[in-house]
């Protein structure tokens, strides 16, 4: 499956592990990348002397091309670019930032850059910015999002109308069906998170796994837009977070709600009603927790069965 986002990555597969926090460390972006895609060490939620433990880790456990997603909102950043810089991580996906910051300085180390964004505006200031390639995000992704609620299927066409770089689509794919759609519609490769926290390998919570595999449709919704929009499965936290909303309460309130920690306490210590749950529209196809191994495997024999009968379906022919 060569096209430009393989042979930029040196990958077999167009398909990209997303880098979740508090879900995606050495042990998932290892098993994705030997599976012939591209994984990826969520480094938002880590201590600079955890991403350097989990660089050496995932070094150790393939010889593949991984990554490192680099959240520009990350107090200590510029201690994780030297960790990157020193263990020569080949790739790293930049997101809730300005790409110019830091795609410079990464670039002149031989560091392939790709940033992440949700609009056709931020998409063209990365391009200027110089990036390799962009993911972009549409409304149905999990985490942190754009504020727009543009649809990935929207986003993508348009996306690819105005860039010359290639385009990985990411929000609301979890199967080679909406890999195969993604890239009719304009994108070179797509970036799956959702389906890879209900992985073994997912350093997620099982509370939480277990929680995402029971999801279905319209059991998440995105909130919390004054602050950063996120979205969530609907628990007891959330509930707050409704009630806080019909009593007006201020951002500052809405602020103290939120508190430190919500994610963790949610995704990576499983407690599931006061934990914030971070997780995908998709949500509601992701039945079982596998090996990302068989995920992948899975991913790619759908997206060529679906592609398959597409080339042969007669409603295809005019």
């Amino acid at each position: 499956m060569k096209n430009r986002i393989t042979s930029l990555f040196n990958i077999e597969y167009p398909l990209i592990q997303a880098g979740m926090i508090w879900c995606s460390g050495w042990e998932l972006a290892s098993a994705v990348s030997n599976a012939g895609g591209l994984g990826i060490i969520g480094s938002g939620s880590m201590y600079p002397e955890i991403l350097d433990e989990q660089i050496q880790k995932c070094k150790q456990a393939t010889d593949k091309p991984f990554a490192v997603n680099l959240p520009m909102l990350y107090p200590d950043i510029d201690k994780h670019v030297a960790t990157i810089i020193k263990h020569k991580v080949p790739i790293v996906f930049t997101s809730a930032g300005n790409p110019k910051t830091w795609t410079k300085h990464l670039k002149e180390h031989g560091i392939t850059v790709v940033h992440v964004v949700s609009s056709v505006k931020f998409a063209l200031k990365s391009q200027e910015a110089g990036v390799d390639a962009i993911v972009a995000e549409g409304f149905e992704a999990g985490g942190h999002n754009g504020k727009d609620e543009t649809t990935t299927f929207c986003l993508i066409p348009m996306v690819a109308e105005a860039l010359d770089i290639p385009i990985i689509a990411a929000g609301g794919i979890g199967n080679g069906a909406g890999m195969l759609a993604a890239m009719n519609l304009g994108a070179d490769a797509v970036q799956i998170g959702s389906r890879f926290v209900a992985s073994e390998e997912s350093s997620a919570h099982i509370n939480f796994k277990n929680t995402v595999v029971q999801a279905k449709e319209g059991d998440t919704i995105l909130t919390l837009k004054e602050i950063t929009p996120v979205r969530l499965i609907k628990n007891a936290f959330y509930s707050q977070v409704v009630e806080a909303y019909n009593e007006c309460k201020s951002v500052e309130d809405l602020v103290t709600l939120l508190g430190r920690g919500r994610a963790k306490k949610g995704m990576f210590e499983g407690d599931l009603e006061e934990g914030e749950l971070e997780i995908g529209q998709v949500s509601g196809l992701i039945h079982k927790i596998l090996p990302a191994a068989q995920i992948v495997e899975e991913i790619v024999n759908d997206f060529k069965t679906a592609l398959a009968a597409q080339n042969t379906n007669e409603k295809f022919k005019f």
